[in-house]
């Protein structure tokens, strides 16, 4: 198998419920190197109880995940070495508000990978200058706009060079002028190679960057496949449906 076609996560027959409602109902998809897939779908349908499964807080009560060929379902697994491997970006920051961006950056490249204060700053720095926030370096959160933090948040889980990382609606909280700087962060990543899986209603991007929609709703995969398929011609009426519905809301770019 090439390094471009390396599976990189799978995820299979994946059951969660909350006492008796039901959210996951045997979710299965494959994820390779590079990827960007993009997962759409109504409120409350089990897209974040999907990635909280996948990067271990949530724990599937049925079904396995691989990542990179590792089964990280299996009991007795170390969850906290498998975090390192997998990047997550969550809609409200998550950042350390008593912390600097640059510390935001550099604190799990110091106690999570063991980095001396020099490498991990170097780290750090470089990686804010990815997402364009080198001179906001020395910066608490409630000095940054809504958007800067969460490129922040981007920049944290990129330091860790994780195998992919996870973008739960990244841009939902932001107001509308700050989401494009956040969604071309991400553009830029996806075209760097980065491998990533996002939760999204951001259909502009979604049809310019991501290699495969999934649209989910009650908890099963109503419907996947590339993006110029599913916007011009989807197989599924609900699809349709909810992608007329959803570019009515939020328009298409």
């Amino acid at each position: 198998m090439s390094e471009d076609t390396k599976t990189i996560l799978k995820v299979e027959n994946i059951h969660k419920s909350y006492g008796k409602e039901s959210i996951l109902k045997g979710i299965s998809f494959e994820l390779k190197k590079s990827e960007t897939k993009v997962i759409i779908g109504p409120s409350g349908t089990g897209k974040s109880t999907l990635l909280r499964c996948i990067n271990g807080l949530t724990k599937p009560d049925k079904g396995h995940i691989w990542l990179d060929g590792l089964d990280i379902t299996t009991p007795g697994i170390n969850i906290d070495n498998v975090r390192q491997e997998i990047g997550m970006v969550f809609q409200n920051f998550n950042l350390f508000t008593h912390l600097t961006a640059l510390d935001n950056v550099r604190i799990g490249l110091i106690k999570v990978k063991k980095l001396p204060k020099k490498i991990a700053t170097e780290k750090a720095m470089a990686t804010l200058e990815k997402v364009g926030l080198a001179e906001k370096a020395y910066h608490y959160p409630a000095q940054l706009s809504g958007g800067q933090q969460q490129r922040v948040s981007i920049a944290r889980a990129l330091a860790m060079d994780p195998k992919l990382i996870l973008f739960d609606e990244p841009t939902s909280a932001l107001d509308p002028e700050l989401i494009g700087e956040v969604l071309q962060v991400m553009k830029n990543l996806s075209e760097s190679g980065m491998t990533m899986l996002v939760v999204s209603h951001e259909m502009g991007f979604a049809r310019s960057v991501c290699d495969e929609i999934i649209f989910i709703e009650k908890g099963v995969i109503v419907e996947q496949g590339p993006p110029d398929v599913l916007f011009s011609c989807p197989k599924n009426p609900r699809t349709r449906e909810f992608l007329h519905k959803i570019s009515e809301l939020y328009g298409e770019s």
